[in-house]
C-alpha cells in the first residue's frame, strides 16, 4: 500500500503534463484531488463532450448565494488532468479538501471578505518567490515557468517539489495558519480513509505547499481533536463556464496566472520553437490591417531562438517571443503589445457546460431564453443593435430589460444612433460572477418572468421616494411586466397625490414621459401613465407660480433647470389642455413682481417661443425688466433667464437688441461691474457662432427698429405660393382648389 503525493501549482501546462505522465506510469487505483468534497457528484460530468474547460465549480450557500466560492479548471490544470485520467480509467476520484459546509460556517463566524474563494486563499504569500530569489530570479512566475512548466526532462520532479517545500515550511512555520491546519488535517483523514478501504496505489494531487503535511502524517487522534466541533451550513454546487481572463492574476484571482492563453498554446504545442506563436501574432496584426510579411515572421523566429540560446534556454519562452515581436514585427513600438496581450497572451476563451448539469430553475430558464433568442455567452464584448419592430429583437430587449431589473447586468444599454424609438443598442459580456447573481435571485421565482414580477413588486413596496418609483416604472415598461407595472402605477399615483413639492414632482416627469414612447413599438398600454402625468402636471402648474417667489439666487438657478424639464415634458406630450395650463402658469410667473428674476425672464422667453406674446407685449416686458431704475443685478438675472440656451433672438429682433444695448450704456460703472459676472455667465451659454455674430452686430452699431407684430415677419402672399411646391417635395399632392390669393 503506497501513497504518492504530487505537489503542484494549480494551473500550468508543464505541471499538468507531469501529473498526467506520472499517473500513466503509476496506474493508481484511486485519485484524491484538492477540492471541496461537496462537489464529488459533479465529477461524473468530466469527460462529457459538452463540458469544455475553462469551467469552474460554483459552490454557494442556498440561503445566502452571495457567499460563494469558485474552483476554476483549465485543460492544463493538473487537477483537471488527474480527474480526467481517473474518469477515463473508471477508477475512483474524490475531492479531499476541508468541506465547504465547515469553511463557510467558519467564515460566517469570522465575517471575512466574501469575495475571496477559500480554494485560492490558502495563504497570502508566495513561497516560490523565496526559491526564485535564492536562484537569482526577480520574477517568481518566470522562475516557476523555467523550472517546471517549460522543462522537457522531469524525472523525480515531485520529489524535488517535496524537498523544497519541506525546507520552506520549516523556515516559514508561522505562515501555516489555523485554516490551513484544518484543511491539511481533513486531507490526511481522507488519505487514511482510502487506506482503510484497501486501495493499494493512492495518488494525491494537492498544492505544493500542502505536500509535506500529507507525507509526514501525525496520529489520527491529533487530527480528529483538531476537527472536533466544526460548525456546519448548507452548501450547493454546480458547474459554470469560466474565462481565461478570470483565470489571470489581473482579475484578482489569487491562484491566477499571468498568461492563460500562452499556457494553452504550450499545452497544445509543447515543441513549438516560436514559429506557431509568431504566426498567430502575424495573423492577428494582419486582421488589424497591419503590414506583416512572412519574412517578418521568419526573422522574429530567428531572433527569439538566438535570445533563448544566449540565455541558455532550450527554446524561446514568452519573454523572448515578446522581445522579438517588438523588435521585428512592431519596429520597436510597444503599443501593439497591448493587443497581443489581450488576444493571445491572456486570450478570450470561454468554457461550456452541458444543458443537463444540475442548476437552479431560474438559471435554466434564462439559458433557455439565451439559446432561443441566439444570444450566446461571450468572454469579449459583443454589441447588438435591436430593431424593436422585429419580433426576435423585441424579445431580446424584453429579456435584457428583465435581467437588468433583477440586477443581473449581463447587458449594458447604450445610446442608439439614428432617429426613432424603435432602436436599442446593447453591449453584452458574460462574467462568471453573474452565475451567483442568478442564483441569488432564484428565490423570487423559477422563471425570468415570475422572478422579475415578484422582485419589482417587492421593490415597489420598499421604495418610499416618488422619483425612485418612477425610475423603476420606466425600467419596468420595456420589460413587459404587466403585473409589476400595475403595482408601480398604483404606488406612483398614491405618492404623487400626497406630494406637494414642485421640484420633486418635476423630477419625476422625464421617466414618466419617456414611458409614453413605448406605446406603439412595444405594444404596451403606455396610456396607463397618462392619467398620472396629467394629474402631476396640473398640480405643478397650480403650485409653480407660488414656488417661484421669494427665492435665493441658488434656489432660483436650480429651479430654472426644472422649468426646462417641465416645458420639455409638456411639449413632448402635445396635449392642448396641458399646454394651456402650462402657459397660464408662465404668465403668472412673468407678471408677478415677487417672482425670481431669472424665472420671470425664462417664463417670458418660453411664452415668446410659443408665440403667446405679441411684439408690443414682449418689448414692453423687456423694457420694464431692463429699466435702469431697477437693481442691475436683478435685471441681469432676468436677462440670463430670458436668454437661456440661445441668443438668436437678439440677432433677429433689433428692438430687443437696442433695448439691451441702451440699458448697458446707461449703467453706471459700479452697477455695470455688479452685473458683469451674470452677463458673462448668460452669454457664455451661447454657441460660438452666436457670440461672434452678436459681437459683429455690436461693432456695426446697428440701430433699433420697432416691430409691432410677429405677423410682419411673414409675407403671406409669397408664402402661400410656395406651399404646393413644398408639399410636392415632401411627397404630398394637393388636390383641393387653390386659394384665390395664391
Amino acid at each position: 500500500m503506497s501513497v504518492h503525493i504530487l505537489g503542484i501549482r494549480h494551473h500550468g501546462p508543464g505541471s499538468a503534463r507531469n501529473v498526467r505522465a506520472y499517473l500513466e506510469a503509476l496506474q493508481p487505483d484511486i485519485v484524491l484531488v484538492e477540492g471541496p468534497p461537496e462537489a464529488d457528484p459533479l465529477l461524473q460530468w468530466v469527460g462529457h463532450d459538452q463540458l469544455q474547460p475553462p469551467v469552474a465549480i460554483l459552490a454557494y450557500e442556498p440561503e445566502t448565494p452571495a457567499h460563494s466560492a469558485f474552483y476554476p479548471f483549465a485543460t492544463y490544470s493538473p487537477e483537471w488532468q488527474a480527474i480526467s485520467y481517473a474518469r477515463s480509467r473508471n477508477i475512483p476520484v474524490k475531492f479531499m479538501d476541508l468541506p465547504l459546509t465547515h469553511v463557510f460556517a467558519l467564515e460566517n463566524e469570522k465575517q471575512p471578505e466574501p469575495e475571496v474563494p477559500p480554494a485560492t486563499d490558502a495563504h497570502h504569500f508566495d513561497p516560490t518567490a523565496l526559491l526564485a530569489t535564492a536562484d537569482g530570479y526577480e520574477d517568481a512566475e518566470a522562475w516557476w515557468d523555467h523550472m517546471f512548466e517549460y522543462r522537457r526532462h522531469n524525472e523525480d520532479i515531485f520529489d524535488a517539489v517535496m524537498e523544497s517545500m519541506e525546507l520552506l515550511r520549516e523556515e516559514l512555520s508561522s505562515r501555516n495558519d489555523s485554516m490551513n491546519q484544518l484543511r491539511e488535517a481533513w486531507m490526511r483523514k481522507l488519505i487514511r480513509q482510502a487506506e482503510k478501504e484497501m486501495y493499494t496505489e493512492i495518488a494525491v494531487v494537492c498544492g505544493a505547499w500542502h505536500a509535506p503535511a500529507l507525507k509526514h502524517m501525525p496520529p489520527a487522534k491529533a487530527d480528529n481533536e483538531l476537527m472536533k466541533g466544526l460548525p456546519k451550513t448548507k452548501v450547493a454546487c454546480s458547474w459554470t463556464p469560466w474565462t481565461f481572463e478570470r483565470l489571470s492574476t489581473q482579475s484578482g484571482y489569487r491562484a491566477g496566472i499571468t498568461s492563460p492563453g500562452w499556457y494553452m498554446h504550450k499545452w497544445e504545442h509543447p515543441e513549438d520553437n516560436g514559429t506557431r506563436w509568431l504566426t498567430n501574432v502575424a495573423r492577428l496584426f494582419r486582421e488589424k490591417q497591419m503590414d506583416i510579411s512572412t519574412a517578418h515572421v521568419m526573422e522574429a523566429v530567428r531572433l527569439s531562438n538566438a535570445l533563448a540560446a544566449m540565455r541558455a534556454l532550450p527554446m524561446p519562452a514568452l519573454e523572448e517571443l515578446n522581445e522579438a515581436t517588438v523588435s521585428v514585427l512592431c519596429n520597436g513600438d510597444t503599443l501593439p503589445m497591448q493587443l497581443i496581450r489581450q488576444q493571445l497572451i491572456v486570450s478570450n476563451n470561454i468554457g461550456a457546460v452541458p444543458d443537463d448539469v444540475p442548476k437552479a430553475p431560474l438559471q435554466a430558464d434564462i439559458e433557455k431564453h439565451q439559446k432561443r433568442l441566439r444570444l450566446p455567452l461571450t468572454a469579449d464584448y459583443k454589441d447588438y443593435q435591436l430593431d424593436l419592430r422585429e419580433t426576435n429583437d423585441l424579445q431580446r430587449s424584453i429579456l435584457l430589460h428583465r435581467l437588468q431589473l433583477l440586477d443581473i447586468n449581463w447587458g449594458e444599454q447604450r445610446h442608439a444612433e439614428g432617429k426613432g424609438t424603435f432602436k436599442e443598442q446593447w453591449r453584452l459580456q458574460w462574467e462568471p460572477a453573474l452565475a451567483v447573481d442568478v442564483i441569488d435571485k432564484s428565490c423570487w421565482g423559477n422563471t425570468i418572468t415570475d422572478a422579475a414580477n415578484a422582485y419589482v413588486t417587492h421593490m415597489a413596496t420598499r421604495n418610499r421616494q416618488l422619483k425612485d418609483c418612477c425610475r423603476l416604472l420606466e425600467n419596468c415598461i420595456p420589460a413587459d411586466l404587466p403585473e409589476a407595472t400595475a403595482t408601480l402605477i398604483h404606488s406612483v399615483n398614491n405618492m404623487a397625490a400626497t406630494n406637494h413639492d414642485v421640484v420633486q414632482l418635476i423630477d419625476v416627469l422625464p421617466p414618466l414621459v419617456s414611458i409614453t414612447r413605448y406605446g406603439n413599438v412595444r405594444k404596451t398600454d403606455a396610456g396607463l401613465v397618462l392619467d398620472i402625468l396629467e394629474s402631476i402636471i396640473t398640480r405643478i402648474c397650480i403650485n409653480l407660480p407660488a414656488a417661484s417667489t421669494h427665492l435665493s439666487e441658488d434656489a432660483a438657478t436650480a429651479l430654472l433647470d426644472q422649468y426646462y424639464a417641465m416645458n420639455d415634458a409638456v411639449q413632448t406630450l402635445s396635449n392642448p389642455r396641458l399646454i394651456t395650463q402650462w402657459q397660464q402658469a408662465l404668465h403668472k410667473v412673468m407678471n408677478d413682481v415677487q417672482s425670481a428674476s431669472c424665472l420671470a425672464g425664462y417664463a417670458t422667453r418660453l411664452l415668446n417661443d410659443s408665440r403667446e406674446l405679441s411684439a408690443e407685449t414682449l418689448l414692453q416686458t423687456f423694457s420694464v425688466a431692463m429699466s435702469v431704475s431697477n437693481d442691475p443685478t436683478a435685471a441681469a438675472m432676468w436677462l440670463e433667464g430670458f436668454l437661456k440656451g440661445s441668443g438668436t433672438l437678439l440677432l433677429v429682433d433689433d428692438s430687443l437688441f437696442a433695448l439691451l444695448r441702451n440699458w448697458m450704456q446707461q449703467l453706471e460703472e459700479e452697477h455695470f461691474m455688479q452685473a458683469l459676472p451674470l452677463l458673462r455667465r448668460a452669454f457664455s451659454a451661447f454657441s460660438t457662432p452666436e457670440r461672434r455674430q452678436i459681437g459683429e452686430k455690436i461693432k456695426q452699431g446697428s440701430t433699433s427698429t420697432t416691430v409691432t407684430n410677429h405677423d410682419t415677419y411673414l409675407h403671406t402672399e409669397r408664402a402661400v405660393k410656395g406651399i404646393p411646391v413644398v408639399m410636392q417635395m415632401l411627397g404630398y399632392h394637393l388636390t383641393q382648389k387653390k386659394p384665390e390669393n395664391a
